[in-house]
């Protein structure tokens, strides 16, 4: 039988074998990485105590707890859906970015580090007298959806107009600031919470409302605790705290790219979607 099998392994059987275990093996390594340190770890090893249950019960022949727990499995690719949906979203999310297509870029490298800069000195600024801050610089997932519970500014960014949105005690002051390349589309915008369940129980609404939607976006945030003064950047669900000018600069460079170096023809490979 083995040598049968052998002898009408053709060339081209042998390479759609090897493509579809390589296909299945990059899929199955990309869902380990989007689940990793997240709460669908902990729901995968509850789903497979529960099929080791359902198995054991089988073998055992305990044929009420087989019945119920075989009843279970009608309802479970729903049940699956709605308790992983952040992770789903997650996933179709990395792979819209992944695509390739045409965009016509308006900012300049110039632009970006004018940016950025703004933002540093704000952040530094405002760490120094223990201003809250929570800014939101949007990237290639629009935020239009959290720009609207905010209330809208459309002004030029600028290290002293960060710094007057968040006075204390004023109506700005609450809520998130994002920027849209070199502007300021909206302020006091409210951000989803995250509920990862291993956060440091010491984070309070800034920080977990700016983990949060990094979790579902590819924005960084920059956060300055109202407490202590510390700096920290939020980003692709995870947090850095305690920075320095010179870490945040380093963040800000690398989760941008440098800039826009590269689009002299106005066009490149780019990774995720259309801004909304």
């Amino acid at each position: 039988m083995l040598n049968s099998l052998l002898q009408s392994l053709t060339l081209a059987k042998a390479f759609s074998m090897l493509l579809d275990i390589g296909v299945v093996t990059v899929l199955f390594y990309c869902l380990f990485m989007t689940i990793q340190g997240t709460r669908a770890v902990q729901l995968i090893k509850g789903l497979v105590i529960l099929v080791l249950v359902v198995v054991l019960s089988n073998w055992l022949q305990l044929h009420a707890l087989s019945w119920l727990l075989n009843q279970l499995w009608a309802a479970s690719l729903v049940a699956l859906a709605v308790i992983f949906q952040p992770e789903l979203r997650r996933a179709l999310e990395q792979i819209g970015r992944s695509r390739l297509y045409i965009k016509p870029f308006e900012n300049t490298d110039t632009d970006l580090q004018n940016v950025h800069e703004a933002v540093i000195k704000a952040a530094v600024e405002e760490s120094k007298h223990n201003v809250g801050m929570l800014l939101v610089l949007e990237r290639e997932i629009g935020l239009n959806d959290y720009v609207a519970t905010g209330i809208k500014m459309d002004c030029l960014v600028s290290e002293q107009t960060l710094i007057n949105i968040f006075v204390h005690n004023t109506p700005l002051h609450d809520g998130a600031a994002i920027i849209r390349g070199n502007r300021i589309l909206a302020a006091a915008c409210f951000l989803p919470l995250s509920d990862n369940p291993n956060l440091d129980m010491s984070f309070g609404t800034r920080h977990r409302s700016g983990i949060g939607l990094s979790e579902v976006s590819d924005a960084l945030i920059v956060i300055v605790s109202e407490e202590t003064g510390a700096i920290s950047v939020a980003k692709d669900g995870h947090i850095y705290v305690n920075l320095d000018e010179k870490a945040l600069r380093q963040h800000l460079s690398q989760h941008f790219g440098g800039g826009v170096k590269q689009i002299q023809a106005r066009f490149r490979l780019k990774r995720g979607g259309k801004n909304e």
